[in-house]
């Protein structure tokens, strides 16, 4: 029988075992996952505190991969890094419309039945992947608990509302498609300036106070996402409280309905264990690729992927791994790059389409953006929004710095803004930046030498990059009247500062 043979923090070392990699196990009432195997012992790394275990303790092995378990209920709700509920789900049975019939074919990613799981989103059960095969037997609209078997295939596969699936492993897709569609946040300096599409992966990079944070309850609250799932990684207990209560009271402005209904909350504070920090971008990355699959378009707030990756940094030294940059393990930009490689536009298996786009927060220490994480998360998303300190102590926010920060998806998304908003938007957009450009170079200038040696155009430039700065690129999140503006307000906007730039 495998026992515990030594520990080491969340890391134990098995006697006896016969494992497989990845292989999920249970130790005493606590979870694992084989991480490492030799022809004597296996590492496990484990999910709790692994206080009270000693040597001699027998483990279990599941022979299945760490996994969790979708089915409805999960909006609205509150989980730990390995998707285990941080509040009781009340509801066990819900009431069910079967969308197949007896003798149809069934192929897999196809929808077979629906559940109204909140007033904003209808939970679509779909056939799991590599599973296909002709209805024999299905149940009548009804009441139904989420493991209560709906569909019979002939080969005498049983579906149920819920599906598991390993969180490590991303689920297919029929195509990849183009991301050129943007995503609409409401807040001018990303839409109209440095914009995102759907599909796409993102960075917020920025020392401690310069709103992080702030900026990713923005897009949460006001992004044209169906479904938004919010990863709290490693941050500070009282800073999650705070994310949970407002979350809560925040009311949808596209339906009047609590923003909950359509929101999935991890929650892995710094202080929670540190396997399942570590764990938790992959468990919220798989919820939003099961309701991809149903045809929704996800966004994914990771906050913040440098406390992820310090736990990836602690479970590497505990195993005596030999480090790269800065203590790091030498596989951080391949982890980086498979977390962000998920985010997409697609083609589903059932030929609806979908998205994940990816929005993560980066804490590098002392706002040094040449430190790993932030240098690796760069190379692997084409949106970079620089957060600038001096200008949150200015309290400019967003204080994004129109300096650093740049959008891949520029090009990609001129098509749809000049066919959608307007033909002029993409050269006002260009105007906008090139005279903030221009006014970072005269600033130099008036520091050198003083404003006394500008001419009468350097002035109005000037003039113009201020209007462009404290009434366009600043927002005031608390204002109910700025904290959210819609494209054809913004295009209006810099319509008026084009105004300004052509006159005599």
């Amino acid at each position: 029988m495998p026992i515990i043979h030594g520990i080491n923090g969340p890391v134990l070392t098995i006697k006896d075992g016969k494992f497989s990699v990845a292989e999920m196990v249970n130790v005493k009432a606590m979870r694992g996952e084989v991480i490492a195997l030799n022809a004597q012992n296996a590492t496990v790394q484990v999910y709790e505190n692994t206080a009270g275990l000693k040597p001699g303790m027998e483990v279990y092995g599941t022979g299945k991969p760490m996994s969790v378990t979708m089915r409805p209920g999960i909006l609205g709700q509150i989980f730990d890094g390995i998707m285990r509920p941080l509040q009781k789900i009340d509801k066990t049975t819900y009431p069910v419309k079967i969308l197949v019939a007896q003798g149809q074919p069934l192929h897999h990613g196809e929808i077979f039945a629906t559940v109204e799981e909140t007033p904003l989103i209808t939970y679509k059960a779909t056939v799991p992947p590599n599973i296909s095969g002709v209805v024999t037997h299905r149940v009548a609209n009804g009441d139904y608990n989420v493991t209560d078997p709906i569909i019979t295939l002939d080969d005498e596969t049983q579906l149920s509302l819920s599906q598991t699936w390993a969180i490590r492993t991303p689920r297919p897709v029929k195509n990849r498609l183009p991301a050129n569609i943007p995503l609409i946040t409401g807040q001018r300096i990303i839409d109209s300036l440095f914009p995102i599409a759907k599909g796409g992966a993102c960075a917020i990079p920025g020392g401690f106070g310069t709103g992080k944070t702030m900026t990713q309850h923005q897009i949460a609250k006001w992004c044209d996402a169906d479904i938004i799932v919010y990863i709290g990684c490693g941050e500070r207990g009282n800073e999650m409280t705070e994310v949970l209560e407002s979350f809560a009271k925040l009311i949808d402005p596209r339906s009047g309905q609590p923003l909950l209904s359509r929101t999935v909350l991890i929650a892995n504070t710094s202080d929670m264990p540190v396997a399942a920090r570590e764990a938790s971008i992959y468990t919220g990355i798989t919820v939003a690729e099961f309701y991809r699959d149903m045809g929704y378009h996800v966004a994914l707030m990771a906050d913040s992927t440098s406390r992820w990756a310090e736990a990836l940094r602690e479970l590497s030294s505990r195993l005596e791994e030999i480090p790269a940059e800065e203590g790091y393990p030498a596989y951080l930009a391949t982890r980086l790059a498979a977390f962000y490689g998920r985010a997409g536009y697609v083609e589903n298996l059932n030929e609806t389409l979908g998205s994940i786009t990816i929005i993560g927060a980066v804490s590098p220490q002392g706002a040094d953006f040449s430190e790993p994480v932030t240098l690796h998360t760069k190379r692997f998303t084409r949106c970079y929004w620089a957060l600038d300190r001096r200008l949150a102590y200015a309290r400019h926010f967003p204080a994004i710095d129109w300096m650093q920060s740049y959008s891949g998806y520029t090009t990609d998304l001129e098509t749809w803004f000049a066919t959608n908003i307007s033909p002029q938007f993409p050269m006002y957009r260009k105007e906008i930046l090139k005279i903030l450009q221009e006014e970072n170079a005269l600033q130099e200038i008036v520091k050198l030498i003083g404003s006394e040696s500008l001419s009468d155009m350097q002035r109005t430039t000037l003039n113009i990059a201020r209007v462009i700065r404290q009434d366009f690129v600043q927002q005031n999140a608390y204002d109910p009247a700025d904290t959210y503006t819609a494209l054809p307000q913004q295009f209006e906007m810099m319509k008026a500062i084009h105004y300004l730039m052509t006159q005599p």
